[in-house]
């Protein structure tokens, strides 16, 4: 029988990638027709990049990604609050890794059709509903944009990678309720603008309720990078949010008042923003983690399972090692409910955890702390929050989700390096 995946996003893809290193059949629903590179920077985790050079995708990271080596916060004046290394500098065993999200999508998507063939993704289909069958599932497929019956599939399970606004978590769980809302809107773009700190630098200043994010995820020239950028203002609870998703065009008028006067003598976060052609629009949501992510032979994964605040650079490194797992507990013990039960007791519990800890700001915190302490900026950090409390911050975030450097260290790998 076949591996059913809904979803062609990076935790479907990489599913796929999985299987088939196990020699497991599978098959890609993608509702859309014809993928392209959309979307926005995101970070991977060093033990999430372990996984995918796990499937012989280490030249390619290097293609569509940068090395990410340090982060540092800053105040709303640009003043240094935490500075700390990352990836291989911070002692990990692999870096961590800044990167367009739609680059890394079709590093993927390339990827799996060369190893697997057209044939493994069947795109412009929606799952609309499925049947169970003495042997597995049958899936009734739709057409996303008129919703009539395209056709029907048979597999041994459905896996829902269908995103944070999954229609198979709603159907599963429809007493789970709206996505909670923190009253935060965040505008994203990619404009090119000088390199600064180093050039893999990740910069995250202000506070809760005004904070800008900038990091460069690829070069351009020797003096130039492509900078990644996320303003996160807090606004009117009226907001029209439950409306929009990742396609709803933004405003730079709606994010330059807030940062108008943010010109650092490390960046210059104005003409950042007025470089930048193209701003998506999206709210800071999560949902409450669910008691469980599998119901007979259905099961969520990603962002579909553990929609979180993208805080602490966690979400799509979640995505990767629950399809790591997924394909383990399926190649083991058989496609049926029990792998499926499996990976649910494996990876639920810490990603849940991880959830609640985004709720409380993760190593952002050290920012707030700051800035109630000294509001109009200071002379010397140390005066207003020691070093020791500083990096107690960003310590106790990597306990409470398992991102110290001694616990990814002695992770051993999911399933192991591809056999060539």
């Amino acid at each position: 029988m076949t591996v059913l995946i809904s979803g062609a996003g990076i935790a479907g893809l990489t599913l796929g990638l999985s299987l088939h290193q196990l020699g497991v059949p599978f098959r890609i629903i993608e509702a859309i027709a014809e993928l392209r590179p959309l979307g926005f920077g995101i970070n991977l985790q060093p033990h999430a990049v372990r996984e995918l050079y796990d499937l012989g995708l280490e030249e390619k990271l290097d293609t569509v990604g940068l090395k990410t080596e340090r982060i540092c916060y800053f105040n709303a004046k640009g003043q240094e609050v935490w500075s700390e290394p990352r990836g291989i500098d911070a002692g990990y065993d692999y870096p961590q890794y800044s990167i367009h999200r739609g680059g890394l999508q079709m590093m993927l998507h390339e990827t799996l059709l060369e190893r697997c063939g057209a044939r493994a993704i069947l795109a412009g289909a929606k799952v609309n509903e499925w049947f169970e069958t003495p042997q597995g599932l049958e899936v009734v497929l739709t057409d996303r944009q008129y919703g009539f019956e395209i056709d029907r599939l048979r597999g041994s399970v459905l896996v829902a990678c269908d995103g944070v606004r999954s229609a198979t978590r709603a159907k599963l769980f429809p007493e789970a309720g709206a996505p909670n809302w923190r009253k935060t809107m965040m505008w994203r773009g990619v404009a090119h603008g000088p390199k600064f700190l180093g050039g893999r630098t990740m910069t995250i200043s202000g506070t809760k309720g005004a904070k800008f994010v900038a990091y460069p995820i690829a070069n351009k020239g020797r003096t130039q990078s492509y900078i990644h950028w996320i303003a996160d203002i807090d606004v009117a609870p009226e907001r029209d949010w439950d409306a929009q998703d990742w396609s709803r065009r933004g405003r730079i008028d709606d994010v330059m008042p807030t940062f108008a006067d943010w010109k650092f003598d490390w960046l210059d976060i104005p003409a950042l923003i007025a470089g930048t052609e193209a701003v998506w629009e999206y709210p800071m949501i999560d949902r409450d983690p669910l008691p469980g992510w599998v119901d007979g032979r259905i099961a969520l994964l990603g962002d579909a399972a553990h929609p979180m605040y993208p805080i602490g650079s966690n979400g799509a490194s979640q995505g990767i090692l629950d399809a790591r797992v997924m394909a383990r507990e399926l190649s083991a013990l058989g496609e049926g409910a029990e792998a499926l039960q499996s990976y649910d007791r494996i990876r639920r519990g810490p990603v849940n955890d991880i959830i609640l800890a985004n709720r409380e700001q993760g190593p952002d915190a050290v920012l707030d702390e700051v800035a109630e302490r000294a509001p109009g900026g200071f002379e010397d950090i140390d005066a207003v929050m020691s070093l020791d409390e500083r990096r107690a911050c960003s310590d106790r975030y990597k306990e409470a989700t398992g991102l110290t450097v001694e616990a990814i260290n002695a992770q051993p790998s999911i399933i192991g390096p591809v056999m060539v």
